[in-house]
């Protein structure tokens, strides 16, 4: 697999060749430059990690939502406690995450 990142917008094209013009700032083809393997295989590593991350917030604001709807049943203190410490994990381990994916998206890291 060939990937090839528009020198303008940083916008990963993938395919044999690069495309006429960049798809997200309208780049002519001379703009995009062929992407080395071990930079090709760092962003699609990248793009399975960020991916993974993304999942595990979807699955972070569900426990949230959960757990809220246990806490305002209140059926009892023991109920409610545990649910009240599931959902600041997950607001806790949300803003993990949302750090970790800002680090990416600096170092360029994003895909």
């Amino acid at each position: 697999m060939y990937l090839w990142k528009c020198q303008i917008c940083n916008y990963i094209h993938e395919g044999a060749e690069p495309p006429e013009r960049c798809p997200k700032c309208g780049a002519p083809r001379e703009q995009f430059k062929q992407m080395s393997e071990q930079e090709a295989q760092l962003v699609l590593r990248s793009r399975k990690s960020n991916y993974l991350h993304v999942r595990a917030l979807a699955l972070l604001k569900e426990l949230a939502a959960v757990a809220e709807e246990i806490i305002q049943d209140s059926l009892d203190p023991g109920c409610v406690k545990i649910a009240a410490e599931e959902k600041e994990f997950a607001l806790r381990t949300t803003q993990k995450i949302l750090a970790e994916l800002e680090t990416h998206a600096k170092k360029n890291k994003w895909g």
